[in-house]
C-alpha cells in the first residue's frame, strides 16, 4: 500500500462505491458505541479488501451481491444494488450472479435477491432512461 492510510483508503473507496450521501448519514449516525465497528469495517472492507486493486469495483460488487444474496442479507444486499450504479456491475450481470446463487445456494434465496434487485434496478433504469430523454441521449 502507498502512503495512503487504509482508514484513509478506506473513507475514499467506500465514498467511491456507496458515494457521498451514504457514507455521510452513516458517518453522523454512528456513537460511541459502534464507531469502532465503522472504523474497523472502513479500514477492513473498504481500505484492504476493496482498495485492493487486483479485482475491480465491478467484480467485487457481483461478488458481494452473491455472497449477500446466498446469506440473505437483505439490508445489505440493497446498499450493495443501489451501489451498482458506482461500481458498473449492470443488470444483467447482476441477473448471471443471482442465477449462480440459485445454483450454488438455493432457489429460495436467489428468489428473494431478484424480488429485491426488482424493486432498486427497475426504478434506477427508468430515472437513467427519463434523464437521458431530458438531456438528450448521444447514443441515439
Amino acid at each position: 500500500m502507498s502512503d495512503e492510510s487504509r482508514l484513509d483508503a478506506g473513507k475514499r473507496v467506500r465514498r467511491t462505491v456507496l458515494g457521498d450521501a451514504h457514507v455521510d448519514r452513516a458517518e453522523a449516525a454512528a456513537t460511541p458505541f459502534d464507531a469502532p465497528f465503522q472504523q474497523f469495517i472502513t479500514e477492513t472492507a473498504w481500505g484492504t479488501l476493496w482498495a485492493d486493486d487486483t479485482l475491480d469495483h465491478r467484480t467485487r460488487s457481483l461478488i458481494t451481491i452473491s455472497i449477500l444474496a446466498a446469506l440473505g442479507r437483505h439490508e445489505e444486499l440493497a446498499l450493495h444494488l443501489r451501489a451498482t450504479t458506482n461500481t458498473g456491475a449492470t443488470p444483467p450481470e447482476i441477473r448471471a450472479a443471482l442465477m449462480h446463487v440459485a445454483v450454488y445456494a438455493g432457489v429460495p434465496a436467489a428468489n428473494s435477491a431478484f424480488t429485491l434487485a426488482k424493486t432498486i434496478l427497475e426504478p434506477q433504469a427508468s430515472q437513467e432512461s427519463a434523464a437521458r430523454a431530458t438531456h438528450g441521449d448521444p447514443t441515439r
